[in-house]
C-alpha cells in the first residue's frame, strides 16, 4: 500500500520526489518527440477570432456587417461570404491526471502503466499547446505560458505519490469561465463525481475531454480458471473459481461505463475518447488534438 503524503515526514517526501525525478529526463523527452510529432510546423488557435492570418471563409450569418462580408469572393457564388481570421489571443488550458492507486496497474511488463502513459500524453499535450501560445497547468494551479511551464508540469506529474485508495476525482472547485479541460482516468471507479463535474463544467461554459486509459487486460479480460481479483488498495475482493465464466458480464459492465460517460460528454459539449496503453501514444495524440480543435 503507498504511502499518503500527509503521513510522509519532511525527509521521506523529499527522498520520495528525488527518486521520482529520476524518470523527468525519460519523461521530458520522449513527451518532446510526440508534441514535436503533433505540431510540426507553424502552429495557430486553429478558431476565429481577432487576428492577422487567414483562417476561413464562412456564410454570412445574421448580425454580420456589410463591411465584414468579403465581397471578392461572394462574386463567385450566388450567397455572402465573410472572411475569419485566426484567433491571436491565449487560451487556457487545464489537465488533470488521476492519482488513483489502481492508475499504477500494468499487465505486462513490456507494457507501461496507465499513469505512465497519462503522464505521456498530458505533457506532451500540454507542450503542444504551450508552443501555441496557450497557458496551460494541471488541475488547481495558475495557467502559465512559455516552454519553462512544461518543466514544472512534468515535475509537478513524476514528483505526486499515489493515493492509497481507489478514487481519485478533478477538482470541481478549480474550474473556470471559458477553460478548457482535459481528464486522463480509467474511469473504472464510481462515476457519480465525474458526472457531477462535467454537469459543473457545462454550466460554466467550460469544455473538454475524458480519455479513459486503460491496461489491454482490462480490455479483453483474459483471465480464467481460479482468480483472485482485489482492487490495487486492496479494499475490494473477489474470489473466483471460473473468471472465464465473469468475462461476458464484465465486457457488458465496461461497455456500460463507456455509454454513460459518453453521454454525459455530448450533454455537456465535451468529448469522449478511449486509450489502450498498447496502442501508439500519438493515436490518443491526435485524437485529442482533434477534439480540441472542434
Amino acid at each position: 500500500m503507498s504511502v499518503s503524503p500527509k503521513s510522509m515526514t519532511p525527509t521521506e517526501l523529499r527522498a520520495g520526489a528525488e527518486a521520482a525525478s529520476v524518470g523527468l529526463p525519460a519523461l521530458m523527452l520522449s513527451a518532446e518527440r510526440l508534441a514535436a510529432a503533433l505540431t510540426a510546423g507553424a502552429h495557430g488557435q486553429r478558431r476565429a477570432g481577432p487576428g492577422e492570418d487567414f483562417w476561413q471563409y464562412r456564410p454570412a450569418t445574421t448580425g454580420d456587417t456589410a463591411r465584414s462580408i468579403d465581397w471578392r469572393r461572394s462574386a463567385r457564388s450566388d450567397g455572402q461570404f465573410v472572411r475569419d481570421r485566426e484567433a491571436e489571443v491565449p487560451q487556457s488550458a487545464s489537465i488533470w491526471v488521476s492519482a488513483a492507486a489502481g492508475m499504477d496497474y500494468s499487465g505486462g511488463a513490456n507494457r507501461p502503466s496507465k499513469r505512465a502513459r497519462a503522464d505521456l500524453l498530458a505533457l506532451a499535450l500540454s507542450m503542444a499547446l504551450l508552443d501555441g501560445g496557450e497557458r496551460v497547468a494541471l488541475a488547481g494551479d495558475p495557467p502559465r505560458p512559455g516552454r519553462f511551464q512544461a518543466g514544472r508540469i512534468a515535475q509537478s506529474l513524476v514528483s505526486r505519490p499515489p493515493l492509497a485508495g481507489d478514487e481519485d476525482a478533478p477538482p470541481a472547485q478549480a474550474l473556470r469561465p471559458g477553460q478548457r479541460v482535459i481528464l486522463f482516468d480509467d474511469f473504472l471507479g464510481d462515476p457519480q463525481p465525474v458526472l457531477d463535474y462535467l454537469h459543473r463544467a457545462a454550466g460554466l461554459g467550460v469544455r473538454g475531454a475524458l480519455v479513459q486509459v486503460l491496461d489491454p487486460d482490462e480490455e479483453g479480460f483474459p483471465w480464467t480458471g481460479a482468480v483472485l481479483f482485489r482492487s490495487a488498495s486492496g479494499a475490494l475482493r473477489h474470489d473466483t473459481r471460473d473468471a472465464g465464466g465473469l468475462r461476458a458480464a464484465y465486457l457488458a459492465r465496461l461497455a456500460e461505463r463507456r455509454a454513460l460517460l459518453s453521454r454525459a460528454a455530448l450533454n455537456a459539449s465535451w468529448h469522449f475518447g478511449t486509450h489502450d496503453t498498447a496502442a501508439a501514444p500519438a493515436q490518443a495524440l491526435l485524437w485529442l488534438w482533434s477534439a480540441l480543435e472542434a
